[in-house]
């Protein structure tokens, strides 16, 4: 970010267009998972992945404050221009999640036998979601690792450092993707190893960025003169941890409720949501960007820098949103069928293809303004907008809407993130205002 008060499209795109492309590759791998599930010869298969990355949607995005809250801390130690501090959240976030990965690991057994037993779906789809689970569990350590060092770097504003780190997973478990499934005939294993594999390998890289930043043996010395509050930490990973896990059971209610249509349901819904990952994680790019002004801004008390790193966000999210919706528009029905050669699958797919054209431009407001919170460590704030939306508007929503079936699922999904847009801003003067 430069030095002076000034923030124009420039600051915006230098920032976020590294973590654009690193945030596309993401979703880009979840196609690839499905692309090479979805070209087999049942749809349980494709199920069973999609069941399968539910549970570790609720274990691994639901640590996720470990990268937003390294983010939010490490951008505003960097406004302050206080380094001795940033090292400190590194240290202490590394810890908590080497902590709750060897807990993940150590309780891996029960986890499973839970998780599928709350799936409702055919035996088959939750076999092979057994399998995939009981491989991929063992990737926690370097995801929990990979995620602080993730926060960190962005944080820094080290955007094309983290680019490096996410493309390595990315690419390198892509490749495996198809080396495992299409050349070696493996199936649901396969895309399970080829996740634990690349994780490892992005770790590694982790590794070797940390050393670029001149954390070496300091990463191992406690400096006892500089203070973190550690209550306030705490208490900003929990508040981040509990807006996660709604956003993560409003995903798992959506996808469970599409399982108990049946398979080809849940088949089609799992091909529609990885349309909507790919527009959450793009869109994030520009949420990173925020989230690193913010931090910057409010760490060095400059509110004009805050308001104008908004705005100007704001402009690129949402055409970015309106892009996402043409696109979809004209051209979703291609894009379906470059996932599945299912008929059955591609023709329910286009069916709900609708809700896919209209929902970039509901949930635009809700990924920007996580941005902001993230960065501003505005979490108790965060929590709220997310309970009210979860629970206030999204299962009551869904409740009157059963009778129409996989539409009215659809339409309170839709209803969901519209509430969590409208939840944040009611916070938005508070927050601008630097109070």
């Amino acid at each position: 970010m430069t030095s002076s008060n000034n923030i124009n499209h420039k600051t915006i795109w230098h920032l976020a267009w590294p973590m654009i492309l690193a945030n596309i590759s993401i979703p880009l791998l979840g196609m690839v998972d499905t692309a090479v599930i979805g070209h087999l010869d049942s749809a349980h298969y494709l199920g069973g992945v999609a069941v399968g990355s539910l549970i570790f949607s609720f274990l691994f995005w639901g640590f996720g404050f470990l990268r937003m809250a390294t983010t939010g801390l490490t951008a505003q130690a960097e406004g302050d221009n206080n380094d001795k501090l940033s090292l400190k959240i590194l240290q202490h976030s590394l810890l908590l999640a080497l902590l709750i990965a060897i807990g993940i690991l150590l309780l891996q057994s029960p986890l499973s036998i839970l998780a599928l037993s709350i799936i409702d779906s055919s035996e088959l789809v939750l076999a092979a979601a057994r399998t995939y689970f009981d491989i991929r569990i063992w990737s926690t350590p370097a995801i929990l690792i990979n995620y602080v060092i993730l926060g960190w770097l962005i944080g820094k504003g080290a955007s094309k450092h983290a680019l490096v780190l996410v493309l390595t997973v990315t690419i390198s478990n892509i490749v495996l993707d198809i080396l495992f499934v299409n050349t070696l005939g493996m199936k649901v294993d396969g895309v399970a190893l080829a996740s634990v594999i690349a994780e490892y390998l992005g770790l590694f890289v982790a590794i070797k960025l940390l050393l670029t930043h001149g954390v070496a043996q300091s990463l191992f010395v406690s400096d006892p003169d500089t203070y973190l509050h550690k209550q306030n930490w705490l208490t900003l990973h929990g508040n981040i941890f509990i807006r996660t896990l709604c956003l993560i059971f409003s995903i798992a209610f959506f996808t469970a409720q599409g399982a108990k249509q049946g398979e080809l349901i849940l088949a089609a819904n799992a091909i529609l949501v990885n349309f909507i990952v790919l527009m959450a994680f793009v869109l994030d790019g520009f949420a990173n960007a925020i989230e690193v002004i913010s931090g910057k801004a409010i760490g060095s008390k400059n509110k004009h820098q805050l308001v104008q790193g908004l705005r100007l966000s704001a402009i690129w999210t949402f055409g970015l949103a309106c892009f996402f919706s043409m696109s979809y528009l004209l051209f979703g029905s291609q894009l379906i069928l470059l996932l599945t050669s299912i008929s059955a699958v591609n023709a329910l797919a286009n069916e709900y293809l609708i809700w896919l054209i209209i929902m970039p431009l509901i949930a635009v407001w809700s990924f920007l303004f996580d941005g902001l919170f993230i960065g501003a460590t505005r979490s108790v704030e965060m929590r709220n907008s997310m309970l009210f939306a979860t629970f206030i508007c999204y299962l009551p929503a869904w409740y009157f809407l059963q009778d129409y079936g996989n539409h009215g699922l659809w339409v309170a999904f839709l209803i969901f993130f519209a509430a969590r847009g409208l939840g944040q801003a009611f916070y938005l003067p508070k927050i601008l205002s630097l109070k």
